[in-house]
């Protein structure tokens, strides 16, 4: 319209020819003189008042100019449909689409009007947003396609690095750098680089969604891998990852990428590297020549922008350098400990049974729940060990483990003498102390239903009867025979043939409780107890029968009680001078009448000689048996 009205214009207000009209507008005499011939058909006149607008022209001028003579009865293709299908289906082409319209639809379009249709509506949806960057603001970062072969010296193998690649977004600077891997130890320490490279942090990070980056993507909440957000807030510098299938919202490091591939990544294909070092020097190099090419569009290059406008609004780096750390997840098990890299570590027992995050450095594991710390333990050094807080255990646990055996003896000490050395025998007595744990835990638990002095009463008669047992000790203080004396058993009349202060048994069940004493005091007080003789008493002749060469055997049992022998010094004075007198290859002093002894109940008297020893040798058996008898029925002798 703004030619027709110069035309108009030329023509009315002017006055010149239609040749002169057609050399000012840049047109054909012919058009001049048939939008002259429509103006006068149409009446119009100049100068144009206000309600001849644009529309109101082409309508008078060319009514009839858009309107088909015959509307088209063809059925026009279902772009949304089909726009929809190609986004879905990676394989689908618009040839194969075209097709089924045809099938569908006989006297439809052809094919070249079908795709110039499609493309047409599709580019009116194609709208793209022009970002605008502040200074300091945004850097990007994603990881380029094509990797760096680098050859070993000795092997010669050959592994791919890959091509780590940052952009700022205010100056396009851009930093690269090669690793590894893309594994999340590479991920986070080229972040690092990058940040000591442009000498400062940005504010926002936005990355891809890859899983060293985004734990799970999503539109509106991803959720980030915690490694990465915890060196995301040792920086103080916020992640926002770019949409899924949106590439993009980070077109500047896409860009960027595609700088890094043509002038680094193609500049170096004649160059064979031995390392990361070397490689990473020769990407330093080019570098420092693609941030220094000037812009074709605008003023300047990469450096100098980044020098005006975004190194002075980055914040200061932190004062020291992110710890990496990696993040897992693991299951208490049910003895609060958990397994992390082939060792077990423990955490509040409240905890057994929960989902926890592990935290692990290079030289620490922490443990975390619901976001809070929990436990922390140094990273064991080899695989298969066991790291143990105490306080994690139960008070159960924590007061079972507190029972050392040293500790077991300290308490049995301040019990008494005779509870100290019972623990010793008892600990002593098995092929592991450990083994002797219950036992002693069991007699601790005794003392809190019977007094010290039943308790030191009752240990010793265990240990001059050889009966050095839980059982044992639990059913002298329930049968009180703590609070008899002590002594030795008698037999009848007819089976007595000796007075030794033992008699031996060959019975395998009453040997299981008896056995010789290595213990000095135990021996002092067995002596007092049934072989002392006081000089003062007698005269007689000594019996070779009390002759010791070595410890008495004891008979045992929980609850054999042992009369003293008849006859015996029963005075405290002389039980202690008899013991003294006491010693391995001694001879005890034997009262007037030591040959002979008494039954207890028919005071029946009978001699003691060799041939009643040879007797006594002869008749073992028979002894053992009535032992085991006696044993049986221990409680109710006197």
């Amino acid at each position: 319209m703004r030619r027709i009205k110069e035309v108009l214009r030329l023509k009315f207000e002017l006055g010149l020819g239609q040749r002169q009209i057609a050399r000012s507008c840049s047109i054909g005499q012919a058009t001049v003189n048939d939008y002259l011939r429509r103006a006068a058909a149409a009446g119009l006149q100049w100068p144009l008042t206000e309600e001849w607008d644009d529309d109101r022209i082409e309508r008078e001028l060319f009514g009839t100019r858009h309107q088909p003579s015959t509307p088209s009865q063809r059925t026009l293709p279902d772009f949304p449909s089909i726009h929809d299908q190609l986004r879905r289906h990676r394989h689908l082409t618009l040839q194969l689409l075209w097709v089924e319209y045809r099938q569908a639809n006989p006297d439809g379009y052809g094919y070249s009007h079908f795709c110039e249709r499609y493309q047409k509506w599709r580019r009116k949806l194609d709208v793209v947003l022009r970002q605008e960057h502040k200074a300091g603001e945004k850097m990007f970062v994603d990881w380029a396609g094509p990797t760096v072969p680098i050859h070993e010296r000795i092997t010669g193998a050959v592994s791919q690095a890959s091509l780590f690649v940052a952009v700022l977004g205010a100056s396009s600077y851009t930093y690269a750098e090669a690793t590894r891997d893309q594994q999340m130890e590479s991920w986070i320490q080229a972040h690092v680089h990058a940040f000591e490279f442009y000498g400062g942090v940005p504010s926002l990070i936005v990355p891809d969604n890859a899983r060293t980056g985004v734990t799970r993507a999503c539109r509106y909440d991803p959720d980030l891998n915690p490694t990465y957000q915890e060196m995301a807030m040792h920086y103080g510098v916020g992640v926002v990852p770019a949409r899924p299938y949106k590439p993009r919202d980070k077109a500047k490091v896409e860009s960027g990428v595609l700088l890094a591939e043509r002038w680094i990544i193609a500049a170096l294909r004649h160059r064979r590297f031995h390392d990361l070092s070397e490689l990473n020097q020769a990407i330093r190099e080019l570098l420092v020549r693609l941030n220094d090419r000037t812009f074709r569009k605008r003023e300047g290059s990469r450096s100098s922008v980044f020098a005006a406008l975004d190194r002075p609004a980055l914040r200061a780096l932190p004062a020291e350098r992110f710890d990496l750390s990696q993040w897992s997840r693991a299951r208490v098990n049910i003895d609060y400990h958990l397994s992390f890299d082939g060792s077990v570590y423990s955490v509040p027992y409240i905890l057994t049974g929960e989902l926890v995050e592990v935290r692990s450095t290079a030289m620490t594991v922490e443990v975390f729940h619901k976001s809070q710390r929990v436990a922390s333990h140094l990273r064991a050094r080899t695989r298969g060990q066991t790291v143990t807080n105490p306080e994690h255990r139960p008070k159960s646990h924590q007061a079972h483990m507190e029972w050392t055996p040293s500790r077991m003896v300290r308490w049995a000490e301040s019990i008494g003498l005779f509870t100290a050395r019972l623990f010793e025998r008892i600990l002593a007595d098995k092929p592991h102390p450990e083994m002797g744990y219950r036992g002693c835990l069991g007699i601790i638990r005794l003392a809190a239903q019977y007094s010290v002095e039943r308790m030191e009463a009752a240990a010793e008669r265990a240990l001059l009867t050889g009966a050095c047992r839980y059982q044992s000790v639990k059913s002298i203080l329930k049968n009180a025979l703590d609070q008899q004396p002590l002594g030795i058993p008698t037999l009848p009349p007819s089976r007595r043939r000796t007075t030794t202060s033992a008699v031996p048994s060959t019975s395998n069940r009453s040997h299981r409780h008896a056995g010789t004493t290595n213990d000095r005091e135990a021996r002092q007080y067995a002596a007092a107890g049934y072989g002392g003789r006081s000089q003062g008493t007698g005269t007689g002749p000594r019996h070779p029968g009390a002759e010791f060469r070595r410890a008495p055997v004891l008979i045992s049992g929980s609850a054999v009680e042992l009369a003293r022998e008849p006859g015996a010094g029963t005075a405290p004075e002389e039980c202690q001078a008899s013991s003294q007198r006491l010693h391995r290859g001694h001879r005890l002093p034997c009262r007037e009448g030591a040959g002979e002894d008494r039954h207890p109940r028919t005071g029946e008297g009978f001699t003691v000689g060799p041939e009643s020893r040879e007797s006594f040798r002869a008749g073992s058996n028979r002894r053992g048996e009535e032992l085991y008898r006696l044993r049986a029925g221990a409680e109710s002798l006197p």
